[in-house]
């Protein structure tokens, strides 16, 4: 059976999509720059094959793709290093290709389309004409790899997801709400709470990823993942307080808190312009996905907070003994 690269393994969607193969019985080979991290995250894992690799060296690279038919890239930069997504992607790309790897799947994000110009919800058919810099930085990145499928250098695919949430997923919108389900205190959260909104449960991208992998048919096209179901964060918020029976206190930082908070951290000044995606909202239409690879599992939201919420005190024991 081929092998599979996970390049970016370490992160929740790689750990997604690192079940779903093992599930199957089909070995992987997850890539990272910190062997700690991928061997605490796979290393009791038989199908697991641990590599580590460094970007700026094409025989690096090329090492890491070697022997691999299908390349699976979820690399990630910090928020505020978007410049460094195109040039991530070309040389993995000229990695993967002079290694001689056949498919190259991107999981991308919805930055490229820019504000909603065609009503929700969005078909793949949307304009991509991103207003903003990280949006045009993954612009960039999906156009070399959809350009190299187009001139024949490798078979590619991007599968778009919206945003993301589940257990151990510390990246999300909802974080800091479940930790405060859980341990009390106040949760800090980017508004407005109450604008039409999507999440895709994480867990339920792995399987799809790997549907992905064994058809032909979707690659040199661009897909959509979508959550499941349009919901906001309030509503998610008052699941959580219904499942613990705590009344949480909310923080909510709009745009202007954002520019005030960002001259103190980094992360919260990049948000300022992707703000729009909390004022304008963007629900994904997925079924052309569907009808690619038929029905898609996708957990319920009240599921899928139980199970966040359960993460949460599976990995603070302390914090909810002293709540």
């Amino acid at each position: 059976m081929s092998k599979v690269a996970l390049f970016g393994a370490a992160g929740a969607i790689g750990q997604s999509v690192a079940a779903a193969l093992r599930s199957k019985g089909r070995p992987y080979r997850v890539v990272g720059r910190s062997a700690g991290s991928l061997r605490t995250a796979f290393g009791t894992d038989p199908l697991a094959e641990v590599v580590t690799w460094n970007p700026d060296s094409p025989e690096s690279v090329q090492a890491a793709a070697s022997g691999i038919e299908t390349l699976i890239y979820m690399v990630g930069v910090n928020y505020w290093q978007f410049q460094l997504h195109p040039e991530l992607m070309r040389k993995t790309l000229d990695g993967a290709v002079a290694a001689g790897v056949k498919y190259f799947i991107l999981i991308g994000t919805v930055y490229p389309y820019g504000r909603v110009q065609t009503g929700n919800p969005v078909r793949e058919d949307h304009p991509r004409e991103p207003h903003t810099f990280k949006g045009r930085m993954r612009k960039a990145q999906e156009d070399l790899l959809m350009q190299a499928d187009a001139s024949g250098r490798i078979r590619a695919t991007v599968l778009r997801l919206p945003d993301f949430y589940g257990p151990g997923v510390q990246a999300s919108l909802l974080h800091r709400a479940a930790q405060a389900a859980v341990n009390g205190g106040t949760a800090d959260m980017i508004g407005l709470l109450d604008q039409p909104h999507e999440f895709v449960y994480v867990p339920d991208v792995g399987p799809v990823v790997a549907r992905l992998i064994d058809t032909p048919a979707a690659f040199g096209k661009i897909w959509h993942l979508a959550g499941a179901g349009v919901t906001t964060q309030r509503e998610l918020v008052s699941e959580m307080e219904r499942q613990t029976g705590r009344t949480l206190k909310l923080r909510v930082a709009g745009k202007t808190m954002l520019r005030l908070l960002g001259l103190f951290n980094p992360f919260m000044r990049e948000l300022v312009e992707m703000h729009y995606l909390m004022t304008d909202p963007l629900v994904m239409d997925d079924s052309a996905l569907q009808r690619l690879v038929g029905p898609i599992r996708k957990t319920p939201y009240v599921e899928g907070i139980r199970q966040t919420l359960a993460a949460v005190r599976e990995t603070q024991p302390t914090a909810i003994a002293a709540a």
